[in-house]
């Protein structure tokens, strides 16, 4: 049986952390690779730590090198690129696209991206938008198989603090029972339900483009694979 590697954008966010921890405690991936812009001091026997510099194309390819399957996880805040649009298009739209095209020419053939419910190229939303057009773009690359997960508010820890964000998400979680009928995909949900949906996807051998909100992504959290 040959050798699987996982790689993963974006380990340090919410989703990528506790996707990292499930890729740890399981045994289906033989390497857990993260790819990082500086130092990690996360450690264990089947983690590989790749520093890459996202704006060098030999860097980041060289990284993913080997993969079988990529999880794109990262992205950013108007907060951490103080309002300039353009450098949050180049980190939520341009690393996640090249990870898919350097990783489909890597002989990489399945690709796992976290976006948002609501992503639309059309939206008069920048953040809605980005998205949308980012989906669009992945979708054109020519992978084998393509998961895109479409999460509302997310629900966790996160290694950042964010101003707020604990009454955000509580009440994020108190409303979420009234979205009901075409509303459930805008319930809160768990970013570690989000991770555990993405591995268990990974794991399946169905090729195409899929996208998945609330409901489809509690499934497949729960799903026995």
């Amino acid at each position: 049986m040959s050798e699987k590697t996982a790689t993963v954008l974006g380990p340090t966010g919410m989703i990528g952390s506790y996707l990292l921890d499930l890729l740890l405690a399981d045994d289906y991936f033989n390497i857990v690779r993260v790819l990082v812009r500086r130092p990690y001091s996360k450690k264990d026997p089947r983690m590989e730590v790749k520093l890459v510099d996202f704006n060098d194309a030999e860097s980041f390819k060289l990284a993913l090198e080997g993969s079988d399957v990529i999880f794109s996880c990262i992205g950013t805040t108007q907060k951490n690129v103080k309002g300039d649009n353009e450098l949050y298009r180049k980190i939520d739209f341009g690393i996640p696209l090249n990870a898919a095209g350097f990783g489909k020419d890597a002989g990489c053939k399945k690709f796992i991206l976290v976006s948002s419910v609501g992503a639309s190229k059309n939206s008069g939303t920048f953040y809605l938008r980005l998205k949308g057009e980012l989906e669009q773009a992945v979708q054109k690359v020519g992978l084998d198989a393509v998961h895109i997960m479409q999460p509302s508010m997310l629900l966790g820890e996160r290694n950042e603090k964010r101003t707020g964000e604990p009454l955000v998400q509580a009440t994020a979680k108190f409303l979420s029972p009234l979205f009901v009928g075409s509303l459930r995909k805008y319930r809160a949900i768990p970013g570690k339900t989000v991770a555990a949906a993405m591995l268990n996807v990974a794991k399946e051998d169905k090729k195409g483009f899929f996208r998945y909100s609330y409901d489809q992504i509690k499934r497949l959290a729960d799903a026995k694979i």
